[in-house]
């Protein structure tokens, strides 16, 4: 297990650099850990350099202040990434990780050279729908929401047919910090990237599961339209969570993407 003091807060994260491989750095969506995305970084191999890590508030990551931003988020990635001398670095961030990915964007441009933005958005839900959430998390805990998230990160084959997967899925959700995903919950709640997308210059692709339940692909697909030139692409077959229940499709848009980008650093 690697760790890293960040400003003060406690990261957890595994870096597997490859020489001369680009950097892919995974960001995580609401209530879950870097683990969603083994079969993906198990799939790629050596063919890129991978960094993966938990989210303030989530896995084995310190909680920080609250409340928090996705700007504070930024400062994570942004202190991590220069903390482990990366210079050049294509972002795959999933849900809150694509706002993530976004803000990171807007602050150091010069270090970006692609994005890939799954199961995302400019904007997120809704001030209501994310005060109503908190309220039942911080009155009852995660688990009460556990199964009305698993619908919408899972199609019902998932559900049906692989019933180990989905068990471990909702207790990863269930063990989440209170805090930590409350409080991540109020910076989607104020994130508005609508401004920022339309100044995205680099190759972006954005991805949508077709059976998507938080994000659905119209919703994904109004992002892309506001990115110059970005390409949208829907994984059949897939809710929230892709990179779980559909990874060698999603691995196979992310080898096309990298393989696509201009040589050599930015």
């Amino acid at each position: 297990m690697k760790f890293a003091d960040i400003g003060g807060v406690t990261l957890h994260f595994d870096h597997r650099p490859t020489a001369g491989a680009r950097h892919l750095v995974f960001i995580n969506s609401l209530g879950t850990d870097f683990r969603i995305w083994n079969a993906v970084t198990e799939a790629l191999g050596d063919d890129v350099s991978t960094l993966v890590y938990d989210k303030r508030g989530h896995g084995l990551s310190d909680l920080g202040a609250t409340p928090c931003s996705i700007e504070d988020h930024v400062d994570d990635l942004s202190g991590l990434i220069d903390h482990l001398g990366i210079v050049d670095v294509v972002l795959c961030g999933l849900s809150v990780g694509g706002l993530v990915a976004q803000g990171f964007y807007a602050r150091r441009p010069e270090m970006v050279s692609g994005m890939v933005l799954c199961d995302t958005a400019h904007r997120i839900g809704t001030r209501e729908s994310w005060n109503a959430r908190i309220a039942t998390i911080e009155k009852n805990g995660i688990g009460a929401i556990a199964d009305a998230v698993m619908k919408a990160w899972f199609t019902p084959a998932f559900h049906e047919r692989r019933a180990s997967e989905l068990a471990g899925c909702r207790n990863m959700l269930s063990r989440q910090s209170v805090a930590g995903y409350a409080a991540t919950c109020v910076a989607l709640r104020e994130a508005d990237y609508t401004a920022a997308a339309a100044s995205i210059a680099v190759p972006t692709l954005c991805v949508a599961g077709d059976r998507d339940g938080s994000t659905p692909p119209a919703l994904v697909r109004s992002l892309a339209d506001l990115i110059p030139g970005s390409r949208f692409e829907i994984i059949e077959g897939a809710g929230h969570i892709p990179c779980v229940e559909q990874p060698a499709a999603l691995v196979s848009l992310l080898r096309d993407f990298m393989a696509a980008l201009p040589s050599g650093n930015r």
